[in-house]
């Protein structure tokens, strides 16, 4: 590796390092207090002007958009819809990232996720589909799946978990299961987040040096490494045979992870003909007091110790 491959190396991991840092000014950002949370996320010495600009211009965007679900999750907990999105792709790919930025400000009891773990043995033994069914929305709700049921046709496949029979029928199956969540009302939204060998690569090499995101690999992550080629070919199977007009698959690049969350975010609201409800006006009302009454003293072994002051 000669020294510009050094320099290339140490600028991504401080963009990575940038990126772990703006995940918590998002938690704080709102328009008031822009400036401010702005001038705090100053970079590194080696971010350029225009790095800086597309930052800012990252979190702008994030803040609008939203805003934008907000209204969005007025509108389909107002009309009742009902709405299924699946994040599938790559380890590491970036799903996790933008699931958190489209809940962050919504509701969790009209928005909500899922992330299923492995099938226990009495799941094994079910009808493929029967342990996702009891997630799906009713009215007013919007369900995210952070993988789904293509785990068949991707992880179990690409590590061997599934017979050739169990594939094959899964590719007859889904058809035929998600037009009949079309046809029930639900609308389906499927996305691909598409990353580069070499991307993934990095990211996990991150992840190994970070203490606080060592918990986000698995064996499994790794061992999917291994395997890049075996799961390229699920992947292209999995996509020709399940890209149907009642429920497209829409890929999102992932390279970068800030563009393919707005891009994502973006495409999402499209998706949707949703408009502002218009909220009542809320007045709050006086708290009302009675003579009689005396708050009573807390124990104080019932008491948080303030350790920080």
């Amino acid at each position: 590796m000669d020294k510009q491959d050094i320099g290339d190396l140490h600028r991504r991991i401080e963009r990575e390092l940038l990126d772990s840092y703006d995940e918590e000014l998002e938690l704080e950002l709102d328009d008031r207090r822009f400036d401010e949370i702005a001038s705090r996320s100053a970079g590194t010495q080696s971010e350029t002007p225009d790095e800086r600009l597309r930052r800012r211009r990252y979190f702008t965007e994030l803040l609008r958009l939203q805003g934008e679900l907000v209204k969005l999750q007025d509108w389909v907990s107002t009309t009742k819809h009902r709405v299924v999105i699946l994040f599938e792709g790559r380890d590491a790919a970036g799903k996790g990232g933008v699931i958190k930025r489209i809940t962050q400000r919504l509701n969790p009891r009209i928005c909500r996720v899922v992330a299923l773990p492995a099938p226990n043995d009495r799941e094994r033994t079910q009808w493929y589909f029967q342990r996702y069914v009891p997630h799906l929305p009713a009215a007013g709700e919007m369900v995210l799946f952070d993988r789904s049921w293509y785990n068949r046709a991707g992880v179990e496949r690409g590590m061997g978990f599934c017979t050739d029979d169990e594939y094959e029928e899964f590719f007859r199956s889904v058809p035929e299961f998600e037009r009949m969540l079309v046809r029930s009302g639900i609308q389906l939204i499927k996305y691909w987040f598409s990353v580069t060998d070499e991307e993934q690569h990095f990211r996990f090499l991150s992840r190994i040096h970070d203490p606080l995101k060592q918990w986000k690999l698995s064996p499994m992550d790794l061992e999917s490494r291994a395997r890049w080629e075996r799961y390229t070919v699920a992947k292209e199977t999995m996509l020709e045979r399940t890209h149907i007009p009642e429920a497209p698959w829409w890929i999102v690049e992932a390279n970068d992870k800030k563009a393919a969350r707005l891009n994502c975010i973006h495409h999402l609201l499209g998706q949707m003909p949703y408009r502002e409800v218009m909220r009542p006006t809320v007045t709050l009302p006086e708290r009302v007091r009675h003579p009689e009454y005396s708050r009573h003293p807390v124990p104080n072994e019932m008491i948080v110790p303030s350790w920080f002051r």
